[in-house]
C-alpha cells in the first residue's frame, strides 16, 4: 500500500503554531503581577514590568499552561461536589481580582472557599497548581514557603488585599494526577515587605541593581533577561522603556507621556512612538550616557560613549532612532564614522541588523 507523502506531524506544528499566535497578539500584561513579586531578583522584575522582554514559548509549552488552567475548572467541580462553596467571583460579580499601588500591582485569585474540611468556617483564598513529579515531590516534602517561595509570596499578597487571613494551595502531580493540599496563614509583616518592594519596582524611573553582577551566576544564566542584564541586547522599543513615560497613581494603573504631555493608555504603550529615547541605563552594557539635549522641533537626543571613546546618539534623523539601536547586532556599528556619515549623507537610510 503506498503512502501518501506530507509533512511531518503538520497537525501537531498547526496546533503548536495557534497558541504561539494567541500568545503573541495577547501582549504583555499592563500590571505588576502578585504572581511574580517573590522573584528572586528585583531587577528581573523591573525589566519585566517595563517590557523590556516578552519571553517566547513554544507551542507544546504554552499547551501545557492551558493543561494548568484546566486543572483549575477541574479542582473547582470537585470541591464542590465535597461540600465546599467557592466563588469565582466578588461581591460585584467579578472575577476575584485585587490590586494596589495605583492600580499598578495586583492579580486575579483563582477563588475563595468556605466550608474546607479543614476549617469550615474559615473563608480562604485559594491557589490551584500543578507541578512534575520531581517538583510535586519536592513540594510535599518541604512545604510551599519553601519548595515554591513565589507561590506563598502570591498567596501572602492576595489574603492581604482581600482581608482574608488564610489561603488554600492545592496541587496536582501532572504524572499521576496525585493532588496536595496546604493552608497557609496570613503573614502581616510578610505582606507589607511585599508590598513595599511593588512599590519601590514602579517608582522607580530606573532599573535598580542586578541580584548579581556576574554573568554566570546560577539565577542568572537561565534567565530571560540575561542578554538585556548582561549582554548587549537592547530592550523592546515600547512607552514602558522610553525615559519620558512615568507610571500614574490614579488607580487605574495609567501611564502618562512626560514628553507630550498626555496620557498613554496600554495599546499606544505597546506600538511607541517616534520620539522613543531608552532609559539610558537600559543601555549601560552597551555605552554610557554622557550628555543630552532637545534639537529643534521639540526632539531629545541623548549622546553615548563606547567603552572604546566611540560616539553615537539616540535621537531623530541623522541619529539612531531606538529602533536601529536594537536591530543592530554588532553594537559597534552605532558608531562607526562610515555609518554615521551615511546617515548624514542620506537622512532616510536605516539601520536594520
Amino acid at each position: 500500500m503506498a503512502t501518501i507523502p506530507e509533512p511531518a506531524n503538520a497537525t501537531v506544528q498547526a496546533v503548536y503554531r495557534l497558541h504561539e499566535q494567541r500568545d503573541a497578539q495577547a501582549g504583555h500584561r499592563a500590571h505588576l503581577g502578585a504572581s511574580l513579586i517573590g522573584h528572586p531578583c528585583t531587577r528581573y522584575l523591573w525589566l519585566t514590568w517595563r517590557w523590556a522582554h516578552k519571553e517566547a514559548f513554544d507551542g507544546r509549552m504554552l499547551r501545557l499552561f492551558e493543561a494548568g488552567r484546566q486543572f483549575e475548572a477541574r479542582i473547582v467541580a470537585e470541591l464542590r461536589a465535597i461540600g465546599v462553596q467557592v466563588s469565582e467571583v466578588d461581591a460585584n460579580g467579578r472575577q476575584w481580582r485585587v490590586n494596589d499601588h495605583g492600580g499598578h500591582f495586583g492579580g486575579s485569585l483563582d477563588g475563595a472557599a468556605l466550608g474546607l474540611p479543614e476549617a469550615p468556617a474559615t473563608w480562604h483564598v485559594l491557589e490551584f497548581k500543578t507541578h512534575n513529579a520531581k517538583s510535586f515531590a519536592d513540594l510535599k516534602a518541604k512545604g510551599v514557603q519553601a519548595a515554591k517561595p513565589m507561590h506563598w509570596a502570591q498567596m501572602q499578597t492576595y489574603m492581604g488585599l482581600t482581608g482574608m487571613d488564610r489561603a488554600m494551595y492545592i496541587a496536582e502531580n501532572k504524572d499521576t494526577s496525585e493532588l496536595y493540599s496546604e493552608r497557609v496563614a496570613f503573614d502581616p509583616v510578610e505582606f507589607e515587605r511585599l508590598r513595599a518592594r511593588a512599590l519601590q519596582i514602579i517608582e522607580s524611573p530606573e532599573p535598580p541593581p542586578r541580584i548579581s553582577n556576574d554573568p554566570a551566576w546560577w539565577q542568572c544564566k537561565t534567565c530571560a533577561m540575561h542578554p538585556i542584564c548582561h549582554g548587549e541586547q537592547a530592550p523592546l522599543v515600547n512607552c514602558r522603556t522610553c525615559a519620558h513615560s512615568t507610571p500614574v497613581m490614579d488607580g487605574a494603573g495609567g501611564w502618562r507621556c512626560e514628553r507630550h504631555n498626555t496620557a498613554i493608555d496600554t495599546g499606544r504603550q505597546h506600538s511607541g512612538c517616534a520620539g522613543h529615547r531608552y532609559i539610558p541605563l537600559l543601555l549601560e552594557r552597551i555605552a554610557e550616557k554622557v550628555d543630552a539635549w532637545d534639537e529643534p522641533g521639540g526632539n531629545a537626543a541623548v549622546r553615548y560613549r563606547m567603552a572604546d571613546g566611540a560616539e553615537f546618539v539616540n535621537g531623530a534623523p541623522p541619529h539612531f532612532s531606538s529602533v536601529e539601536i536594537r536591530a543592530a547586532k554588532h553594537k559597534a556599528m552605532l558608531a562607526d564614522p562610515q555609518v554615521q556619515r551615511i546617515k548624514a549623507d542620506f537622512p532616510d537610510a536605516r539601520m536594520v541588523a
